[in-house]
């Protein structure tokens, strides 16, 4: 039996914040996604330069970026960054995962997500919004259905990569006590 079929995997991925140490595998990863998926709009990576100033912009507004790992290997990381720059958007924020393609289907999305859930709620935020690319992307749909997302809509062919249009599948959440009353 394999590891990843036994859930022995999944006991020992740790979670933690991401360091700037971490910010190579991380870019690594993400550029994959760049180059040869559509979770990602872009279709040229980011320089390292920029994909740190991304990371940086996030840790100093208090919001989790973490990585997940088995024991020093990074499998992938996720974080929740402004939904946008607008002030009446504050309380909102918009979660990203990122996985290495070993690490997909041993529950190292659904631990990820869950520790962004809980520290953006622990940073005073109230919703948290998915905008995953592709509406094929059931991997992603049923992951963040599982963990309390419920589908809002789809933007339809708003994004052209590969040659082929892709849409935006959107999802929200509450986070602690969502909209029930004022922040």
């Amino acid at each position: 039996m394999s590891l990843a079929a036994s859930g022995a995997h999944t006991a020992r991925i740790s979670i933690r914040p991401a360091e700037a140490a971490d910010l190579a595998t991380l870019h690594e990863i993400y550029a994959g996604h760049v180059l040869t998926g559509v979770a990602s709009f872009e279709e040229e990576p980011p320089t390292r330069e920029e994909f740190q100033r991304r990371w940086q912009s996030i840790v100093d507004l208090g919001l989790p970026y973490l990585v997940a790992c088995d024991g020093d290997h990074v499998l992938g990381y996720a974080y929740a960054g402004l939904y946008r720059p607008r002030s009446a958007y504050r309380y909102t924020v918009e979660d990203s995962i990122y996985l290495a393609p070993a690490a997909t289907g041993r529950g190292t999305g659904a631990r990820l997500l869950g520790a962004v859930i809980d520290g953006a709620t622990r940073a005073g935020k109230r919703q948290m919004l998915a905008v995953i690319g592709d509406s094929a992307n059931s991997a992603s749909i049923a992951l963040h259905r599982r963990l309390g997302f419920m589908p809002v809509g789809t933007f339809q062919s708003v994004g052209f990569k590969f040659e082929r249009w892709v849409d935006s599948v959107l999802m929200q959440r509450a986070l602690g006590a969502g909209d029930t009353t004022a922040p």
